[in-house]
């Protein structure tokens, strides 16, 4: 088996991601079959999960990583719940408008029904989801709401999204070649449990810690902990079903306690195959129906104001020269924006730059002064010559290797 991607060449991938463009609809549909994820080469703590309810037989780390390997389960239903808590501020909706802003969402253009804007609701608060697939190329996620549900719908070549609140409707397709679906963000616990396993090397200790009962499936339960000190993970709990060995629950607990950061799991499941009628859809009527390449041409017709700030551009300069610093579970993303000042300047005005600067920590260092924005997760300094340094650790490991970095 091949060994695990490094932690520095999973974010080396997404770093290229602002040079490929806005993402396609079909990299947001829920994947189906496992990813190889390869335990060879690392060494892992051969514990045994001999205790717990339910029963079952002992296994060993490596046994339980190769067991989620080949697993081959592609038909599947159920619901999902995921909470979010980032612990970040409340800005009063302000960060929806940016997401909007960011997203191309807005009264220039754009669809409620868009998936890159839509799916953003998931990074904070507790959700339910229904999901349902039938191999690589039919899948449905339902994102369930008080008085309206969004859907998002593969089927064969088509993307489907359909808001119901609006009734309104996006279309896309999906690229033949399968590239789309290498590039989702995580949506299942499957999908969470595979970046995270990403990330295994010599810094980490892989355990089986005993055994659990999911959605009403004996699972056993796989915890994944930093050996480094300065991380702000704890810990990341995978629950795996005992036959299948598809991952039922993920839960991600950070170093300083507390809630968990991300938790998502099945609270119902079926292995069953899906109704082909599931995956039918058909916009209804009255419904404004918006294409994919729509929305990219709104994008480029809009483009940005004479007078946008020239910090949008220096960041994406800088995105271009990421580096990264330090090893494993330490790992710190940086990049020079080009400006000077520590906040992005000349663009949302003082009394906003103001509001910013006093949601983060003013620190001191070798590399000079900067501010340091801190979630329960991750943590990023802008430095006051432009310079900033991202990663899920300490704000005292973040000084250290921007000091290292300078």
């Amino acid at each position: 088996m091949a060994p695990y991607e490094s932690d520095d060449m999973t974010i080396a991938r997404e770093a290229d991601e602002p040079r490929a463009g806005r993402r396609r609809a079909a990299r947001y549909v829920v994947p189906v079959t496992v990813m190889g994820v390869a335990a060879a080469t690392i060494g892992l703590v051969p514990a045994i999960a001999s205790s717990g309810d339910p029963d079952l037989p002992e296994i060993t780390a490596a046994q339980l990583i190769e067991k989620i390997a080949q697993s081959d389960v592609e038909q599947l239903s159920g619901t999902v719940k995921i909470t979010t808590d980032l612990g970040l501020p409340d800005l009063g909706g302000l960060e929806n408008s940016l997401a909007s802003g960011a997203t191309g969402q807005g009264e220039d253009g754009g669809s409620s029904a868009d998936p890159s804007a839509k799916l953003t609701e998931l990074a904070s608060g507790t959700h339910t989801l229904r999901i349902a697939a039938d191999g690589p190329d039919r899948q449905k996620v339902s994102l369930l709401e008080n008085a309206a549900e969004y859907s998002l719908i593969h089927n064969g070549k088509d993307v489907w999204g359909y808001d119901s609140g609006s009734n309104e409707v996006y279309h896309g397709t999906v690229d033949a070649s399968g590239e789309d679906r290498e590039q989702q963000p995580p949506a299942t616990p499957k999908d969470f449990a595979e970046e995270a396993l990403k990330a295994v090397d010599d810094t980490t200790s892989v355990t089986v810690d005993g055994t659990a009962q999911v959605a009403g499936r004996d699972a056993y339960k796989l915890v994944v902990k930093p050996r480094q000190s300065g991380s702000t993970v704890g810990a990341i709990s995978i629950a795996v079903d005992h036959r299948t060995g598809v991952p039922l629950k993920f839960t991600l607990t950070p170093s300083s306690g507390g809630a968990a950061v991300v938790d998502v799991g099945f609270t119902k499941v079926s292995f069953d195959k899906p109704a082909a009628s599931t995956f039918d859809f058909t916009p209804p009527k009255g419904a404004k129906v918006t294409e994919d390449g729509e929305l990219d041409q709104g994008r480029e017709h809009s483009g940005k104001p004479e007078n946008a700030p020239k910090s949008e551009e220096d960041l994406a300069k800088g995105l271009d020269g990421l580096k990264m610093l330090g090893e494993g579970w330490n790992t710190v993303a940086t990049f020079d924006t080009g400006g000077e000042g520590g906040l992005p300047a000349g663009g949302t005005g003082g009394d906003l730059d103001g509001f910013l600067g006093s949601l983060g920590d003013q620190v001191k260092g070798e590399f000079g002064t900067g501010t340091v924005f801190s979630t329960r997760l991750v943590n990023a300094l802008i430095t006051e010559d432009g310079k900033v340094y991202v990663g899920t650790v300490t704000k005292d490991a973040l000084v250290k290797a921007a000091d290292a970095g300078k």
